[in-house]
């Protein structure tokens, strides 16, 4: 199993009372310290306002911040732990990440899902739809970014986005395109959307034990329409609160999520804004529990 590591942005205060300058700073650091120590990829959130209420402390854009990491990496995987797509033009959504791709020299992820956060969706003008208009918004942006990063040019009419003749070039670097992450918990619309696009379902805070009674519903959402469970490719984004704390009991979580078939988890160490032991921690208990580092 591969470990990934979300890197401060101040979305959930670990940047409370800093000035720019030093937090983005502080961003770099932790990016690079993941690449040192081995972590397979750096991931970040996409939020305009803090968590879990909006205040006037600084959080930094996702896209522009992945291009920055990406010309001050080398080997990790970069990506986000998951768009919320209404926020910008699918189209052009694909056309920044086959860019984000070529910069990165093919390192590139793609997650995306419905978005949920209200109070900034309302302040940058994008009303806040009901959860199903939300999620048919999710399906028809996949329909357009999927054929967007697929050869050709793109066509699509839906309710909620259309293509016309769209010319992506480039692409991306990666064949056959850039992998597509669809995140969320809900089993009757998001994870047969996954099914449908994705190359991997990323399942957000469930524990081992959920994520083992939420497999047969997985594996039917992929048997519906034909697609070989052992393709669609299983991810959690642990809760912080969790992954944050080292020691035996941490080291026994990422064992179980092993265990689960999970090939991959991410999450946030608050401690990492201030202090290089939580990704060194967090890389020792990672070793400890069979997972997969690089350069050892």
């Amino acid at each position: 199993m591969d470990v990934g590591v979300i890197v401060p942005q101040g979305w959930t205060g670990e940047y409370d009372g800093w000035d720019a300058r030093r937090a983005w700073e502080r961003t770099v650091a932790v990016a690079r310290q993941a690449e040192r120590l081995g972590f397979e990829s750096i991931w970040v959130f996409d939020h305009f306002h803090t968590v879990p209420d909006p205040s006037d402390e600084l959080t930094f854009e996702s896209f522009t911040t992945l291009a920055a990491l990406a010309g001050l990496t080398e080997r990790v995987r970069l990506g986000h732990v998951v768009i919320c797509t209404a926020f910008r033009n699918p189209a052009l959504t694909a056309k920044m990440i086959g860019t984000l791709d070529v910069i990165s020299g093919g390192r590139m992820e793609l997650g995306i899902g419905a978005g949920w956060k209200e109070d900034e969706w309302l302040a940058y003008g994008y009303g806040f739809p009901d959860t199903k208009t939300r999620l048919a918004m999710l399906a028809d942006h996949l329909e357009v970014i999927t054929r967007m990063l697929g050869p050709g040019h793109a066509t699509y009419a839906g309710a909620y986005a259309s293509v016309t003749d769209a010319i992506n070039q480039p692409r991306g670097l990666q064949e056959p395109r850039v992998p597509v992450i669809v995140g969320g918990n809900g089993p009757n619309v998001t994870w047969r959307l996954a099914a449908r696009h994705a190359d991997e379902l990323n399942l957000d805070w469930l524990s081992p034990d959920e994520v083992r009674a939420a497999l047969p519903v997985i594996r039917s959402r992929c048997e519906e329409i034909g697609r070989d469970p052992a393709t669609l490719r299983l991810s959690v984004n642990i809760g912080r609160d969790t992954y944050g704390v080292p020691g035996a009991a941490r080291v026994e979580l990422l064992a179980a999520y092993r265990d689960v078939g999970v090939v991959r988890v991410m999450g946030l160490l608050q401690a990492s804004a201030t202090s290089d032991e939580a990704l060194a921690a967090l890389a020792e208990d990672a070793r400890a529990a069979g997972c997969k580092l690089f350069g050892g």
